[in-house]
């Protein structure tokens, strides 16, 4: 959902019990309300990031297909070859910064989380033999590196006749031209109070900044 940077900043005032009674002191031009507007705006894109990292999956909206770029939902393969045969990766937009949901046609379920290269999980998923890797049953992702960029790992397919069913991500958070930002709707509440708290640590105010994460932690839930 799109939110407005403004009403962004209203909402931290809030927070941060700055938006008092009195309309003066917030009129504009005032410099004390600029200030501390100047200063919310920066943590804005921040505070965002970090929620939508650190929520879980059932918390994040749906919307954000990646595939090929040159149709509407397919999304390109690359299939293994060999003693790989039935696993493959597809290549991840530049804005990719968190995997919603992976599934393939012939999986029995998806994927949310994907494991981390270079753990033990992933070396299993490298190997040669078959019944180490992942299964249609218990199928694992990853997020690789390839020369021409990111991409997700996928492992296994019963067959290369599998398509892509679901392929959701979360892109790094921007401004728009309107000055609108995408944030998770079930995110929102968190997200506010974790840019306080930037804001709170930038102004030097760590204890108020760790009560103000501690309580947007426990949004995420």
């Amino acid at each position: 959902m799109i939110y407005q940077i403004a009403d962004i900043k209203k909402a931290v005032r809030v927070c941060l019990d700055q938006n008092l009674s009195n309309d003066a002191l917030f009129a504009e031009g005032d410099e004390e309300t600029l200030n501390l507007d100047t200063l919310i705006e920066s943590k804005v894109l921040e505070g965002v990031r970090q929620v939508h990292l650190a929520a879980p999956y059932w918390l994040l909206e749906q919307g954000h297909n990646f595939g090929d770029g040159e149709t509407d939902n397919e999304v390109a393969i690359s299939w293994g070859e060999g003693a790989m045969r039935n696993t493959g990766f597809v290549y991840l937009p530049s804005d990719f910064m968190r995997l919603v949901v992976f599934e393939m046609s012939d999986w029995e379920r998806a994927v949310y989380t994907p494991i981390e290269v270079g753990s033990t999980e992933y070396a299993k998923q490298r190997s040669r033999v078959r019944g180490v890797r992942g299964t249609a049953q218990r199928p694992v992702c990853a997020i690789g590196v390839r020369p021409a960029g990111r991409v997700l790992e996928f492992y296994s397919c019963k067959s290369e006749e599998a398509t892509v069913s679901r392929a959701v991500y979360l892109p790094y958070p921007t401004i728009d031209e309107n000055g609108g930002v995408d944030i998770c709707e079930r995110c929102y509440e968190a997200a506010v109070y974790t840019i306080a708290a930037l804001t709170m640590n930038s102004s030097g105010e760590s204890d108020r900044a760790a009560t103000l994460t501690s309580m947007a932690q426990g949004m995420m839930v």
